[in-house]
Parts: C-alpha cells; sequence; structure tokens
C-alpha cells in the first residue's frame, strides 16, 4: 500500500457539496451511496458544473457520505441529493496512491498514525478526497487525500 505516513496540515477550502448520505458499516454503507449517487450524476450536471469528489465520514456514529463538488451553489438537484456548504478548515493529510479497494485499510492505518502521535482532533467530518478521475486514470495512478479534521 503507497500511504505517506507523515501526517501534513493542510486548509482544507469551502466548498458546494452535494451528496447521498448512509448510516451503518461502511463496508455496505460506502459503495451503496456511490453506486446511487452516480445514477443521479447527469440529472445533477444538467444543471450544476462538477469539480470533483469526496466523501464524508464519521466514525461514531458511522455515517457516509458520497458527494460532488460543485462550482457554485446546485440548481435542480434531484430530491434525493442533499445540498451543504462544507466549510472546510484545518486538517491532517495522508494520500494513497493507488486504488480505492485500499481505503479501507489506507483510512485504518491513518487513525492509528493520527492516534499514535496523539494529533488534537476536532468534532467534524473526515475526508476523503479523491483527487484523480477513475475513468481516465490508471488504477495504479488514482491518488486519494484522506484528511482527518484537526483542531
Amino acid at each position: 500500500m503507497n500511504l505517506t505516513t507523515e501526517p501534513e496540515i493542510v486548509t482544507q477550502p469551502e466548498t458546494h457539496y452535494v451528496f447521498l448520505e448512509k448510516v451503518g458499516p461502511f463496508s455496505s454503507t460506502a459503495r451503496q451511496a456511490w453506486q446511487e449517487l452516480h445514477e443521479f450524476a447527469s440529472a445533477i450536471s444538467m444543471h450544476n458544473r462538477i469539480d470533483g469528489a469526496m466523501a464524508l465520514y464519521r466514525i461514531g456514529p458511522q455515517i457516509y457520505r458520497a458527494g460532488f463538488l460543485l462550482a457554485a451553489a446546485p440548481q435542480q438537484l434531484p430530491p434525493e441529493v442533499q445540498y451543504v456548504r462544507f466549510g472546510g478548515g484545518k486538517y491532517s493529510r495522508f494520500v494513497l496512491t493507488g486504488s480505492y479497494s485500499n481505503l479501507p485499510e489506507a483510512s485504518g492505518r491513518v487513525w492509528s498514525i493520527v492516534a499514535d502521535k496523539q494529533v488534537s482532533l476536532r468534532d467534524d467530518f473526515a475526508i476523503e478526497n479523491y483527487m484523480n478521475d477513475p475513468r481516465t486514470t490508471p488504477e495504479d495512478k488514482l491518488m486519494t487525500e484522506i484528511l482527518v479534521p484537526t483542531a
């Protein structure tokens, strides 16, 4: 697994975020949320410019949001899709290079590193920011930022 192990402090900007939310074990909810969201992608992009994709998640209780970053506040969303102006903030950044199938293991490793280094956390969603497009990027070149909310 190709994962950076030294946290880098970064500031995530505010952004417009549309998403589907699932509650329960990530092993079943994450994939389901992304599959359902992709069914709405063409309807969302008909009236909005999609600038990226990221997941927001909380470990306790297990809440998973699969979502798209938009260029502006959304227009004419499908009723199943929610919107929030994501506030951004300070995060400890780790980068996984490679298959999305490595994300569960990589996330577990990140949380272990954060605990070992006694990183001061704040109560907020953690982030998986997908930095390139899996439709046009070879699987071994995919890059995902794993961002842990830092106090």
